[in-house]
């Protein structure tokens, strides 16, 4: 690729649900008009939600990797995704978002290996918190959720809108002890992220202090989907396995001690976006649920943390599609069979 040269290249970090997809887009909306930029989306999720949320606009070239921590594709398949990109988009800035149960050091490690030493420019790789996290004490726990702090060098506090005052002075507390010291720490509000904070110079002395903390779960892992799908601006089923008006496509996923299951609906089906909400809402042991719904005529982005929900409009008319992670398995037979329940009356089944 020696046509490519010094692209600046971040990774945007954060544990589950922290608001990364909502950053990222908040970003995207400050690209300069005259660039193109290229975005690796990595999720969990085996379905694939996140790109559904991102724009579809010129100067804009998404790639989504579904099924599993990033980890999972790294060396050959991750080098041959990032080149493909890159040759594709001929972009003037790279951002990675893993999912949040990603070891953000394998990436590092790929972006700087031989492969691409001279083509990306690794910059500053921000992470986002949600202060209110560092009162569970499962995710303080979490030797990934620790890692994506000690690797960053800007963190950013996000959802202070959410959160008590006193919950984002003890984080920047915590953040200001941390050695060597991170960059800049600064708060937000739905993932606003200033610019400019991209194009701060990566410290190279930034070591995480559980580097094996993802290679613990490996064996963890069980994926039911290709790695390697191109989901330039909608992922749709193959031949074999498309949804059908009643039959959605379901994919189970295991790893990192979660579990996800993801649904993929027939195009033509609508949902009833007051009685969809409500169910979504009422699942218990739950640690995220996003989804892309069709209601009618309009199209809406679902997304849930623990107890906490949001909905916006989406410019996204593929499919419907949901992903729910947990702690473990959960009735999804009976769950799929509430969201069908939930269809617009005037759909056929």
């Amino acid at each position: 690729m020696s046509k490519y040269h010094a692209i600046p290249t971040n990774i945007i970090t954060g544990f589950l649900g922290v608001g990364k997809t909502t950053a990222l887009n908040q970003l995207l909306q400050q690209k300069p008009e005259n660039e193109t930029w290229a975005v690796l989306v990595n999720e969990f999720g085996q379905i694939g939600v996140d790109q559904a949320a991102l724009p579809n606009e010129d100067g804009l070239h998404v790639r989504e990797l579904a099924g599993g921590c990033i980890c999972c594709a790294l060396g050959p398949s991750l080098a041959i995704t990032l080149t493909m990109l890159i040759r594709r988009s001929n972009p003037d800035r790279l951002i990675i978002e893993p999912t949040g149960l990603g070891h953000p050091e394998g990436i590092i490690d790929v972006l700087q290996g031989i492969s691409f030493e001279d083509v990306l420019d690794l910059r500053a790789t921000v992470c986002l918190l949600d202060p209110r996290s560092l009162e569970q004490p499962e995710v303080v726990a979490n030797e990934v959720f620790q890692d994506q702090i000690n690797l960053a060098d800007v963190i950013a506090i996000n959802k202070c809108d959410l959160a008590e005052p006193a919950q984002v002075e003890q984080a920047e507390s915590l953040l200001g002890g941390i050695f060597p010291p991170k960059q800049q720490v600064i708060r937000c509000e739905q993932g606003n992220i200033p610019l400019e904070i991209l194009d701060f110079v990566r410290n190279g002395e930034l070591q995480a202090q559980f580097p094996e903390a993802h290679a613990n779960h490996d064996h963890d892992h069980d994926h039911d989907h290709d790695h390697d799908h191109d989901h330039q601006h909608g992922h749709s089923a193959t031949a074999s396995n498309a949804p059908e008006v009643g039959k959605p496509l379901r994919k189970l996923g295991e790893g990192s001690g979660m579990v996800s299951c993801g649904w993929v609906f027939h195009r033509d089906e609508s949902f009833d976006f007051d009685a969809l909400t409500a169910y979504l809402n009422s699942i218990e042991g739950i640690q995220r649920i996003k989804g892309a719904f069709r209601i009618g005529y309009a199209w809406v982005f679902f997304n849930r943390v623990l107890d906490e929900h949001s909905v916006s409009k989406l410019a996204y008319r593929r499919d419907s599609r949901l992903e729910i992670i947990s702690s473990q398995h959960l009735d999804w037979d009976a769950i799929e069979q509430r969201l069908l329940a939930h269809r617009l009356l005037d759909v056929d089944a």
